[in-house]
């Protein structure tokens, strides 16, 4: 068997983030070739997320890139089990990197696509095999959203500080010059920020399923059964009315500002830019 000297387990180990005695191990089976030694180690950790399929990925952090122009932007989680590697600079990296490959992605949804994103002859697949082999977890691309432009309009994210919660917003203009304006681009990070924090069920009441409003009503009308026949239908539409005022983005009142409603304060940054601007979608993500 050909020694191995310390010095090439020391470099395999920088280079796989493994331990000692598996690089060891890897570069014996590798007859001492490093390139070699690498594979073997990719595959043991191929072969280790196999047996973690099973277990439950509640911690990761939101990431979000934007294209140079403004016009692409993505959103996306990378998850793993434990808060402890959440918070390694290894998986920060990997996180990172996922936003890069989210972005450089053909398709706009659908996780495994980015898997098969290669960027400069590295697929990211690649990469979370190697963060899921020096981490010892499962390691897995969680919820991802890419969002373009087809118009006037720009996109805007917020993370929360924690990097558990995000949120990614399309805004359609009537011209470029109110897209551009500062206080319009304020306005969309307010929204964005609004929208980690209250965590709307849809942007209008269009967008709830009849199923959840059925629940709702359902809800509502036990609630007061024992009212009088006459008023219990006026007694379920208001609170009805406030479901929709509570849980509809566009009806919600604005976190920075309680007076008005979120459709307000976009109405009037928008008249200040001068043009007009709608919300056309949004998406929020959230680990933990």
């Amino acid at each position: 068997m050909m020694e191995i000297s310390a010095s090439m387990v020391v470099k395999l180990r920088k280079m796989s983030g493994q331990g000692m005695m598996d690089c060891k191990m890897a570069l014996q089976e590798a007859a001492g070739d490093i390139d070699q030694a690498m594979t073997i180690l990719r595959k043991k950790g191929l072969a280790t997320l196999a047996k973690r399929a099973e277990r439950e990925t509640t911690e990761g952090l939101v990431v979000c890139k934007t294209s140079d122009d403004g016009k692409t932007a993505c959103l996306v989680t990378l998850c793993c089990e434990t808060d402890f590697v959440a918070k390694s600079s290894n998986f920060a990296a990997a996180a990172d990197a996922l936003a890069e490959y989210a972005l450089a992605c053909s398709s706009d949804e659908g996780a495994e696509n980015i898997l098969e994103t290669t960027i400069d002859g590295k697929k990211f697949g690649d990469i979370l095999t190697e963060i899921a082999s020096k981490t010892g977890e499962k390691i897995q691309v969680g919820d991802y959203a890419k969002y373009k432009l087809d118009g006037p309009g720009l996109i805007s994210a917020y993370i929360h500080f924690n990097q558990k919660v995000g949120t990614m917003v399309q805004i359609d203009t009537s011209d470029e010059t109110t897209a551009a304006a500062d206080v319009l681009k304020q306005t969309a990070a307010d929204i964005a920020m609004h929208i980690t924090a209250t965590k709307p069920l849809a942007l209008d009441k269009d967008g709830i399923s009849p199923e959840t409003i059925e629940r709702e009503k359902a809800i509502y009308a036990e609630q007061v059964k024992n009212k009088p026949a006459n008023i219990i239908d006026k007694i379920v539409e208001g609170k009805m009315k406030k479901f929709f005022e509570e849980n509809c983005l566009l009806d919600q009142k604005f976190v920075k500002d309680d007076s008005k409603t979120v459709m307000q304060v976009l109405s009037e940054a928008a008249k200040q830019a001068g043009g007009q601007a709608k919300i056309k979608r949004y998406v929020r993500f959230e680990v933990g």
